[in-house]
């Protein structure tokens, strides 16, 4: 149907359970800009009931220690192009910026999964 494809841009996020929190409120400021700047809809989760017998767990895909735990999230957008539109104008938003500089790194970047999903099913 026209109109129901979205799509979704995915993270699977290692972090120090003890930094949850500063996630959490980087997460909260960070929503409300893509919200503002496009987005349909903004998730972050914390992992929560991660220990599945004869699964691969979100813990091992993302091949946390103890002490950490995971996040796991996505943003909704209209389409890929739009995703791209919203994406290119958060990389230029000054309070992004000031945000990823102003504080520290509260979870190492390199080890976080990411794609871009087209939309295979919908209700």
């Amino acid at each position: 149907m026209e109109g129901m494809e979205r799509y979704v841009d995915g993270f699977l996020i290692p972090i120090a359970k003890d930094r949850v929190n500063e996630y959490r409120e980087m997460a909260q400021k960070s929503g409300e800009i893509w919200k503002e700047l496009g987005a349909l809809e903004y998730y972050e989760c914390v992992g929560d009931d991660l220990d599945i017998e004869e699964m691969v767990s979100f813990k091992k895909a993302a091949d946390t220690s103890e002490d950490e735990t995971v996040i796991f999230s996505w943003i909704v957008f209209e389409s890929r192009e739009q995703r791209d539109r919203v994406n290119a104008a958060i990389m230029n938003d000054p309070r992004i910026k000031e945000m990823m500089e102003s504080v520290p790194e509260i979870f190492d970047y390199r080890r976080m999964a990411y794609g871009g999903f087209k939309t295979l099913v919908r209700f």
